[in-house]
């Protein structure tokens, strides 16, 4: 196991620079997931750390140790890729054991550490099939034993999950984490979905456009989101934004409705600002915003609601079995603590 430091990292294809100067530190043992839109730069740092693509300014240094002119095969890394790659004609155990025997290990070693790894991924009796005898989960199994069976100071996964239906997306991502806290190797995870980073991460970036926008744990980027993207990136379905002017200490709508700000935060009169609210917290009241719904979908467990509100449109989540109807007028309050003050101009948290 090895910490990982990203110092100051920048990548450029001729003039087009990708990764604007990235600085973040990986604790030994720590799982931290690169999360962001397509384009974002999530998998190029990540092919960086591997060795995959050169550095352009900056420095990795994996166990304390710079690594930008070592070889991929001399980081003590092992990545998992989106694309399975497991050679046909081999069994289970063959690809397992085929970095190990490129690397000139001993045939019993081999064995040992493939029966190691089997039993971990529960792959005990797989381990003569084919990966054409195998499902989607089963491969995935594969590529990450492959990865364990080398012993790497660091694992990295690459989107491993994106080629899986949704069933069998949850599931493996609980069986990673449970790797993870069995194994307590510093993992470096990139994703686009934020499902997969809020329930698997310690740590979670947040990229946009080649730089971080936060870092920090889970809940803390859920609950005090830095700025307007993470607001809207982190959380599903996403954030609710509305332009807002403090006004005799309330907050005035582009409508005309009024709402109280949030506790302790210091608005000058006429200050305008960005009001979010998440869909999970709103709630009926009988004071409060008011919308009028345009589709409500059940999903069994909640009813989200899709409505218009000072003619635009915003999403609400409801737990409670509420009889709500398309065209219905309705009004939703705030949880107490619950409201978010954005900078329009920064784009910065104001609370």
């Amino acid at each position: 196991m090895a910490e990982v430091t990203i110092q100051n990292v920048k990548k450029a294809y001729g003039s087009t620079q990708v990764i604007h100067g990235i600085d973040v530190k990986i604790a030994d043992g720590a799982f931290v997931v690169l999360v962001g839109p397509s384009g974002c730069g999530k998998s190029t740092l990540l092919r960086i750390i591997a060795g995959l693509e050169d550095v352009t300014e900056g420095a990795i240094l994996i166990g304390g140790q710079e690594v930008n002119d070592m070889a991929p095969k001399d980081r003590d890394i092992a990545m998992v890729f989106q694309n399975y790659g497991l050679y046909p004609h081999m069994t289970v155990a063959q690809n397992m054991g085929f970095a190990l025997k490129l690397s000139k290990v001993s045939k019993d070693e081999i064995a040992q550490r493939v029966a190691r790894a089997a039993d971990i991924l529960n792959l005990d009796v797989l381990l003569d099939r084919y990966p054409r005898q195998l499902s989607g989960g089963q491969r995935q199994r594969v590529a990450m034993g492959r990865a364990i069976v080398r012993n790497p100071q660091v694992f990295l996964f690459d989107e491993p999950l994106s080629n899986l239906d949704a069933k069998l997306r949850v599931q493996m991502r609980a069986e990673i984490k449970q790797l993870h806290q069995r194994l307590k190797v510093t993992t470096v995870y990139v994703t686009h979905d934020q499902i997969e980073a809020m329930t698997m991460a310690d740590l979670i970036v947040v990229m946009h456009d080649g730089v971080v926008k936060q870092a920090g744990a889970p809940l803390e980027l859920y609950d005090t989101p830095a700025n307007l993207f993470v607001a809207g990136f982190i959380g599903s379905p996403s954030m609710n934004f509305f332009e807002a002017t403090a006004t005799n200490g309330m907050l005035h709508l582009a409508d005309g409705q009024i709402t109280a700000p949030p506790a302790g935060v210091a608005l000058s009169e006429g200050q305008a600002v960005l009001l979010g609210i998440r869909p999970e917290d709103l709630t009926i009241a009988e004071t409060g915003l008011e919308a009028t719904i345009d589709v409500v979908e059940p999903t069994g467990a909640e009813i989200h609601v899709n409505a218009t509100l000072g003619g635009k449109p915003m999403t609400a989540v409801f737990r409670e079995r509420h009889d709500l109807a398309p065209g219905q007028t309705i009004r939703m309050a705030a949880r107490a603590g619950r409201l978010h003050l954005f900078d329009p101009k920064t784009e910065m948290r104001l609370n």
